[in-house]
C-alpha cells in the first residue's frame, strides 16, 4: 500500500494556490513547441544533433526564481526530462543530457539552490513517463532491451531527483494517457507495460515525504496521487476534449499556457490578457484549486518579455488582493455570471469579475453577514438584503479593472 503525502505537504499545496510551470529543452532551439519531434516525425539521430547547439549562456537561476516571487508564485515546476528524452540535469543514467553540451552546467541544481536562497518559492519537477529517445521505450525490437530496462531508467531518475536537489515540493508526471494508448512498440506513445506506480511513488514517499504527487492522466487519480489536474481547462470543464469533467475528493490544479504552447513557439503571439489570467487564478481558487501558469524560455535561457510582463502584473494585483487567494478554500457562496468566492477564517471573499449590473447581487450566502469592505483599502461597502438576496453597492470609481474583491465578515 502506498503511503500518503504528509499533512504538511498537502496543507502547503492547498495554501500555495499559484505556481510557475517551465517547459524548457532541446525543442526550444527549434521554437515550434515541445512536441516538435513528434509533430514533424524527426528521427532520433537528426534530433540528437540539437544537443551540439544547445548552450543557454543567458540562463540565470536567481532571475527566474525572483521573477516567480515577484509574480506571487509559491512554487516552480520544471521539465527534468520531457518526451524527447533529453535530461535537463546531470543524470548519471544517460549521456543525453545538458551537462554533456557546451553549457556543461546543471540548471536544475542552480534553480534548486536559487529557490533555497530566495525562501519564497519551492521547487518541483516535471517527469515524462514516456521517452521518444530511450531504446527500451520505443526501440526494444531493434535494441534487444526489455521494458524492465526502461523502468530501471525511469525509477532511477526519480531517485536521483529525490536525492540530489534538496527539498522537493512536487512531482508532476506526464505521458501516461489511457485513452491514447497505441500498441505498436515503435510508436511515439507506446507503453510496454506497467509503470509500476506503487514502486515509483514509494521512492518519493520514502525520500521526499512532503512532496505532492500529480499524474496528468486526465482520468480519476490512482492510489498515491494527491492532486486531480485539469490541463488548459478550469476544474469541471473539458473544452480541450481530453479532461474528465468529474471532480474527485482531492486538491485540484489547473495548468495553463500564457499563449497557446508550452515550449516556446516563435509564431505564437496569442497571449492571454492579464485580466483573463487573474480570472483563471481566482476561479481555480474558488473551486479549491491551484493555478500552475507556464512559461517557455528561449534556447538562450531567457524568459520572453511578453510572459514576464504578464506575470509581474499578476504579482502586482496579488500584493493587495493575495489574502483572498492564498490559504483560502473553495467558496461557500454560489457562483454567478458575475462573481465567484473564496473562503478563509470566517471570511467570505467575493470576487466581482464581470460587472454586468450596477451592484453585486448574491444568493445563498450561508451565514449572517455583519459588514463588508473592499479588500484593497478597507473601504466600507453598503449592504442591503431581502429574503433571498444580498446586494453590495460598489461605486464605479472603486472597482478594480481585474477583480474587485469584497470581504464579507
Amino acid at each position: 500500500m502506498i503511503k500518503q503525502v504528509s499533512r504538511k505537504g498537502i496543507d502547503w499545496f492547498q495554501d500555495a494556490k499559484f505556481g510557475m510551470f517551465i517547459h524548457w529543452g532541446l525543442y526550444s532551439l527549434l521554437g515550434r513547441g515541445e512536441w516538435v519531434m513528434h509533430w514533424e516525425q524527426i528521427p532520433v539521430p537528426e534530433y540528437e544533433k540539437l544537443a551540439s547547439r544547445f548552450n543557454p549562456t543567458q540562463f540565470n537561476a536567481d532571475m527566474w526564481v525572483n521573477l516567480a516571487a515577484e509574480s506571487g508564485q509559491k512554487y516552480m515546476v520544471i521539465t527534468s526530462r520531457h518526451h524527447d528524452g533529453f535530461s535537463m540535469y546531470n543524470t548519471a543514467l544517460s549521456d543525453y543530457k545538458i551537462t554533456q553540451t557546451s553549457f556543461k552546467r546543471d540548471p536544475l541544481a542552480e534553480l534548486a539552490d536559487a529557490c533555497s536562497r530566495n525562501g519564497k518559492v519551492k521547487f518541483g519537477f516535471y517527469v515524462s513517463l514516456l521517452d521518444w529517445h530511450h531504446p527500451a521505450y520505443r526501440f526494444r525490437r531493434e535494441s534487444g532491451m526489455a521494458w524492465d530496462d526502461y523502468l530501471g531508467f525511469l525509477h532511477g531518475q526519480v531517485t536521483e531527483l529525490c536525492s540530489n536537489y534538496g527539498e522537493i515540493c512536487y512531482f508532476w508526471f506526464d505521458g501516461d494517457w489511457p485513452r491514447h494508448e497505441i500498441t505498436d512498440q515503435n510508436a511515439y506513445f507506446v507503453a510496454g507495460g506497467s509503470f509500476e506506480y506503487e514502486k515509483l511513488y514509494g521512492i518519493i514517499r520514502h525520500l521526499q515525504p512532503n512532496a505532492v504527487i500529480h499524474n496528468n492522466r486526465h482520468e480519476k487519480p490512482l492510489p498515491g496521487e494527491d492532486v486531480q489536474g485539469f490541463e488548459q481547462d478550469l476544474p469541471g470543464e473539458n473544452t480541450t476534449g481530453f479532461n474528465t469533467t468529474a471532480m474527485y475528493d482531492l486538491p485540484l490544479e489547473v495548468c495553463m499556457t500564457i499563449n497557446d504552447h508550452w515550449g516556446i513557439h516563435f509564431e505564437d503571439e496569442n497571449y492571454k490578457p492579464v485580466r483573463q489570467l487573474v480570472h483563471h487564478l481566482v476561479k481555480s481558487a474558488s473551486l479549491g484549486g491551484n493555478f500552475l501558469l507556464n512559461v517557455g524560455p528561449t534556447a538562450k535561457g531567457t524568459i520572453l518579455p511578453e510572459q514576464m510582463t504578464r506575470l509581474r502584473d499578476i504579482g502586482k494585483w496579488l500584493i493587495t488582493h493575495g489574502e483572498a487567494v492564498y490559504g483560502t478554500r473553495s467558496g461557500r457562496i454560489p457562483a454567478t455570471q458575475e462573481t465567484v468566492s473564496t473562503y478563509k477564517a470566517k471570511q467570505h471573499f467575493v470576487h466581482w469579475l464581470n460587472p454586468l449590473s450596477d451592484d453585486v447581487k448574491l444568493e445563498g450566502v450561508p451565514e449572517e453577514i455583519e459588514s463588508a469592505h473592499l479588500l484593497r483599502d478597507n473601504t466600507p461597502i453598503e449592504i442591503s438584503r431581502d429574503s433571498k438576496t444580498f446586494t453590495l453597492a460598489v461605486p464605479p470609481d472603486l472597482r478594480d479593472p481585474f477583480d474587485t474583491v469584497i470581504v464579507l465578515n
